[in-house]
């Protein structure tokens, strides 16, 4: 079974890409072949400077190893270190129906909040389907804001299958719960795009900082406050003990407790979540050449798989 999922270096990793993608990532590397790309090619949409995204490349593979990623488990690589997926993606374009594209609400979203309407931004699911399609991924874990790509890549792989054959394995979905549930510091759901994330690998103070000025209501101190309906329990429960998570709902329900010391508790667990992590990005980042040589390593892994893929596909065609 080969598993396969992306990340895009649009900036600094947050607790949302954290729990979301990474964390359920890296627990099924012992579950199958796994291939985990930095998805480049798609941060172009939406990152126009060539040094900002170079930085951004880096700071990924840096975080996602320091996060646990085992390069000995699963195939780690650059998007762009494999271009036969540009050459599958364009193939794939010659069958899929603009009224597919025309429903996928990513890029309704995105030209909403402002982003360019380009065909680069229109035609993304294309590019994503090449992504899966190329590795012949039999599962891959997506987000509920994923899944409808995920079922355009189904629909574009049957297109092709049926024009020129059984060439294209279809993928499944693997939906991973989790990702509705990590609020931003605001209540939205955590992205870069509402500028309301909490990073990862952040620094210390500017951390607390974040944290200390989420918004709470007006309840007193001494009176009782419902735990359901606070950020600050929702992130607590990501990264604390169940104990610590039981003891912060008691405190809530019985009152007498402040939104600032829940806050400074909030502070403390996601601090210590992530101490060993920090530790082991230090690590790597005193060792530029190693990670080098684990996404060189694993894009010959990649591109070896994809060749294989492209070989079936162009003769499917007919242009081999």
């Amino acid at each position: 079974m080969r598993i396969l999922s992306g990340i895009q270096p649009s900036g600094r990793l947050h607790v949302g890409n954290y729990f979301g993608m990474m964390d359920p990532a890296i627990r099924l590397q012992d579950d199958g072949e796994a291939f985990y790309f930095i998805a480049d090619y798609h941060s172009l949409t939406t990152v126009h400077s060539p040094q900002e995204l170079r930085e951004n490349v880096r700071n990924v593979a840096v975080d996602f190893l320091a996060c646990g990623l085992d390069p000995a488990k699963a195939t780690f690589f650059r998007q762009s270190d494999v271009p036969e997926v540009a050459e599958l993606s364009w193939l794939l374009s010659t069958v899929t129906p603009m009224g597919l594209l025309e429903r996928c609400h990513s890029y309704k979203d995105k030209t909403a909040r402002g982003h360019e309407a380009t065909h680069g931004l229109f035609a993304y699911p294309v590019l994503m389907a090449a992504d899966i399609l190329i590795y012949d991924s039999h599962i891959v874990p997506v987000g509920e804001d994923q899944k409808q790509h995920l079922e355009v890549t189904r629909d574009i792989a049957l297109k092709f299958n049926n024009r020129f054959g059984d060439t294209l394995v279809i993928p499944k979905p693997k939906i991973r719960e989790v990702n509705a549930k990590v609020p931003g510091l605001d209540g939205q759901k955590m992205s870069k795009s509402y500028n309301n994330t909490l990073e990862i690998f952040g620094d210390e103070k500017a951390t607390r900082k974040k944290i200390m000025s989420i918004i709470t209501d007006s309840t007193p101190v001494e009176e009782p406050k419902d735990p359901s309906a606070s950020i600050i329990v929702d992130l607590y429960r990501l990264v604390a003990s169940k104990e610590q998570v039981t003891t912060m709902e008691n405190d809530f329900k019985n009152g007498g407790v402040g939104y600032g010391d829940f806050k400074k508790r909030l502070f403390s667990a996601y601090w210590e979540f992530f101490m060993p992590m920090r530790e082991r990005r230090e690590e790597l980042l005193a060792d530029p050449e190693h990670v080098d040589e684990i996404l060189k390593q694993g894009a010959l892994k990649a591109r070896e798989t994809a060749a294989k893929t492209m070989e079936r596909v162009r003769k499917a065609c007919g242009i081999q």
